[in-house]
């Protein structure tokens, strides 16, 4: 988009009235279900002191989603806000940052040591209209080719504050945080503290990010909320439901989403920001868009075929697949809304062995056993629903019964996991419940990667004729 120079943001536009009561109505019966003591999830009760802070949470909540609740202003309009980096291919990174002022270049400088630049990179940029709101010059800049694991510093626009990243380990173990439908409200805040106290290489979350609907200046408060984290260690994201923001005949959707977070996507040979894959040490990641075409004559369907076909075990044991609708689900939220696009590539991941794969969507957690085609596979898929970032639509309590005999523990509270992979073969996952200002460690596992097991060998020549196939 063209930029005109010296252009500032408007006023964002009002909260409709019809939204604000929805969201009151929301806050007071997740209020009401927590100070009732009722047993959340299948066991766990909530503290009551978490009941007794419900309210204060829920109006902290609210108050972020007012007009009027604005970010801190920068110093100048020339200073970055909203840092965040991501991978953009083989020993690059991208840095993404946003200014008010329009004459400020898109270059990040950057070196080993602090405050001495020995490199200089040169980006793009690009703005985007929705409604009242124009948002500020969004910078991508790719820098590299940079050193594994190693500390770098750097500065954006020229000038301004300097931050600092480390790059991921090109060989294992590596150490990644998953948390997913975040948005911006207290819990989120006490889940990302949380994430904070733990070393991790990268951060994977499968949609759900701002919970902007529509209201624009909320994917600001949301990328100054995650800037301490997501400036330090990559981010890589794929699409949920919230950041669609389509209006029919007049806004096409995902503006607001592609224009801040580009992912990888043309290094991975994607023609859509919406699904990519990457690699990182030994694991090969592929994150699937649930919200656009995935049926066997789209698009996302071919590149995935292709890119599984791709895959070498022997350089990437581990491979691990994130999207936003889970496929396997005992909850009663959202049941059934994964269906149709695991009848459609359930069977290639399977053919290719994944590892794991790990959704959002629905706000509770929950992790099963190797299934495939709804029964229990040991050449399938873990299955992880981890949809309990935070958000402002509370937690969905209600399971299903009987328990499925996949499913092996599930539980409706906030949280976060860790993906420790130890080596080619082994991988420790755990579950972390917030509970009140401390992670509590509630599930625990090891996982053995499928590249050492017997499935590969005995299910090769057949399944890899379905990733072959035109």
């Amino acid at each position: 988009m063209e930029e005109r120079a010296g252009a500032r943001r408007r006023p964002p536009m009002a909260v409709p009235p019809l939204l604000l009561f929805l969201l009151l109505l929301s806050s007071f019966s997740s209020c009401a279900a927590a100070a009732s003591g009722a047993p959340v999830g299948e066991d766990y009760v909530r503290p009551p002191a978490a009941a007794r802070r419900c309210g204060l949470h829920h109006r902290k909540a609210l108050l972020s989603l007012f007009p009027w609740s604005k970010k801190k202003d920068s110093s100048s309009a020339s200073d970055p806000q909203q840092v965040h980096i991501s991978l953009a291919g083989e020993k690059h990174m991208r840095v993404t940052f946003v200014t008010d002022d329009n004459s400020v270049p898109s270059v990040v400088d950057y070196g080993t040591e602090a405050g001495t630049y020995t490199s200089t990179s040169q980006g793009e940029s690009t703005s985007y209209s929705y409604l009242m709101y124009s948002s500020g010059k969004i910078h991508h800049v790719v820098i590299g080719p940079l050193n594994d694991n190693t500390v770098y510093y750097y500065r954006c626009g020229g000038h301004g504050p300097e931050f600092q990243f480390k790059t991921p380990p090109s060989q294992f173990p590596l150490s990644l945080a998953v948390v997913g439908d975040l948005g911006q409200t207290s819990w989120t805040t006490s889940t990302l503290n949380h994430i904070k106290q733990c070393a991790h290489d990268m951060l994977l979350l499968p949609g759900d990010l701002s919970y902007a609907d529509y209201m624009q200046h909320l994917w600001d408060s949301f990328g100054t909320l995650v800037e301490p984290l997501a400036s330090t260690r990559p981010w890589m994201v794929t699409e949920g439901n919230h950041e669609k923001e389509r209006i029919p005949f007049f806004k096409s959707g995902f503006q607001s989403y592609n224009a801040r977070w580009k992912m990888p996507y043309e290094e991975s040979e994607s023609t859509s920001n919406l699904y990519y894959s990457f690699k990182v040490a030994g694991v090969h990641a592929i994150m699937l868009g649930s919200y656009t075409d995935y049926d066997e004559s789209s698009d996302q369907y071919a590149w995935l075929k292709a890119d599984l076909a791709k895959v070498d075990r022997k350089r990437t044991p581990w491979l691990i697949v994130l999207l936003h609708a889970p496929w396997y689900n005992s909850n009663w939220a959202h049941q059934g809304e994964g269906d149709s696009m695991m009848a459609a590539m359930e069977p290639l991941l399977y053919a290719a062995h994944v590892d794991m794969v790990i959704a959002g969507h629905v706000h509770a957690y929950e992790r099963a056993e190797r299934v495939y085609k709804g029964g229990l596979d040991p050449c399938g898929a873990v299955h992880i629903t981890i949809g309990d970032g935070g958000n402002r639509e509370g937690l969905a309590h209600r399971y299903r019964n009987p328990k499925p005999a996949w499913s092996v523990f599930r539980e409706a509270s906030f949280g976060h996991g860790e993906l420790k992979i130890v080596n080619a073969t082994h991988a420790h996952w755990t579950w972390h419940r917030n509970d009140d200002e401390e992670p509590v460690r509630t599930d625990d596992v090891w996982i053995t990667s499928l590249a050492g097991s017997g499935c590969i060998q005995d299910g090769s020549h057949e399944y890899r004729k379905i990733l072959m196939s035109p």
